[in-house]
């Protein structure tokens, strides 16, 4: 086995601290501590043998088992192709600058080359036509328009940057979602209720040798309903499930928030129930066990068959008692529309209120085109867009106020118009 290349200056240890800074724009809690210790294990062990050092950073950097994959990749991408940071570059050129790139990057290889290259200044190659001594360059300063926090809110979950998607997932386990409580049939104790209760009214009365000396009253009780969540890990939408699941997350572990309890299941090509694996105080420990279960993420697509398993398997087990139903799903299905229809009024049928969120919306010039969004639409209650962490602050409002419908309206009248 090839030892790793070496840096032309022999800096090893100031290669290992930004390789340590990788890790951490990756995830890993990694701190000055760990960087020291790395480099002493290195000077005792050595760097003889790729193995050898693999394994050392290894032993100082990792701590937990869902931290191994984040740093094989990571040490493979770094370690392995001495010019992998200029290769990577290329893929962060800015658009402004004039540069034609030969392909564009994918939002997985931007947030990767953004980690290893935090800290690195590496020179832009000159373009043509560059600006001249004689021409002026115009400078705008958008500091002052708006806040980070504010600009983050609405950016889209697929344009994030690693570092932004770092901070998304924390604002998104602030995020609560209430709900207000449904009254109930069953009548509770209430000394303002309207009606009296007779039975406790005998009752005091006989403890006080039955005389009536004051009138129980009681009112309908009130109680909390719960949340299923139908999220869609296809292909086209595994990028906003992910962050979608760290809020679903956050939800089902904030305590006193008013869900009486929170079912979670994501569907491809197949269903799967992912709500005892939320119950896990860890969120990546959380969600690598759901993507474990889930073998069919980031494949293809069959929501009518999906959602027919879960109207025949679960809709009994989890939509009683008036349930709030969340399906986040761009709609793209190529199953027979018809049966997609079917099911997802048997859906809606079964649930007390059916709020579907999808990414598409987040377009000006979106309409029901596809046959999939046709079928589903008449069915749901309100329909919103789910591409940044503005949508889902918004489902507050879709979920407290019976009335709220989204884009549904507007959507339908497009239907009907043509």
């Amino acid at each position: 086995m090839q030892d790793p290349a070496l840096p032309e200056d022999g800096k090893l240890a100031h290669n290992i601290a930004h390789f340590a800074r990788a890790l951490r724009r990756a995830g890993l809690p990694i701190g000055p501590g760990r960087v020291i210790d790395a480099i002493r294990a290195v000077e005792a062990a050595g760097f003889t043998e790729k193995v050898d050092f693999f394994w050392t950073l290894h032993a100082c950097f990792v701590s937990r088992p869902e931290q191994r994959a984040v740093f094989e990749q990571v040490f493979r991408l770094y370690w392995r192709d001495p010019q992998f940071l200029e290769q990577m570059m290329t893929l962060l050129l800015p658009a402004l600058r004039g540069v034609q790139e030969e392909r564009l990057a994918d939002a997985a290889e931007k947030r990767a080359a953004e980690a290893l290259l935090d800290g690195r200044e590496v020179d832009l190659p000159e373009r043509e036509g560059a600006l001249r001594e004689e021409e002026t360059e115009i400078e705008i300063d958008a500091t002052a328009t708006m806040s980070h926090e504010e600009r983050l809110k609405t950016l889209d979950f697929e344009q994030m940057s690693m570092s932004e998607m770092a901070e998304a997932r924390r604002m998104l386990a602030r995020l609560a979602l209430p709900v207000r409580p449904l009254v109930t049939r069953r009548m509770v104790a209430d000394l303002a209720g309207r009606r009296i209760d007779g039975r406790r009214t005998l009752r005091a009365a006989l403890r006080q040798g039955g005389e009536v000396t004051r009138l129980m009253r009681r009112a309908p009780g009130e109680r909390w309903p719960n949340l299923v969540v139908l999220c869609d890990i296809s292909g086209s939408m595994s990028q906003y499930s992910r962050l979608v699941l760290h809020f679903v997350h956050a939800v089902a572990n904030r305590k006193g928030q008013g869900w009486a309890r929170v079912h979670a299941f994501t569907f491809g090509t197949r269903l799967t129930n992912i709500t005892r694996h939320l119950k896990n105080r860890d969120v990546d420990a959380a969600l690598k066990a759901a993507g474990a279960e889930a073998q069919d993420w980031s494949g293809g697509t069959r929501i009518g068959a999906c959602l027919r398993a879960f109207n025949r398997d679960w809709s009994r087990r989890v939509l009683g008692q008036g349930a709030v139903v969340l399906l986040i799903t761009d709609g793209l299905d190529r199953d027979d529309s018809g049966a997609l229809a079917a099911e997802m009024e048997r859906l809606h049928l079964s649930c007390r209120r059916l709020i579907w969120l999808n990414p598409l919306l987040r377009w000006e010039g979106f309409a029901p085109r596809a046959m999939g969004i046709r079928a589903m639409l008449p069915h749901v209650d309100s329909f919103r867009a789910g591409h940044s962490i503005a949508s889902i602050e918004a489902l507050g409002a879709a979920i407290s106020e019976a009335g709220d419908s989204g884009e549904k309206a507007r959507l339908m009248a497009m239907i009907g118009a043509e």
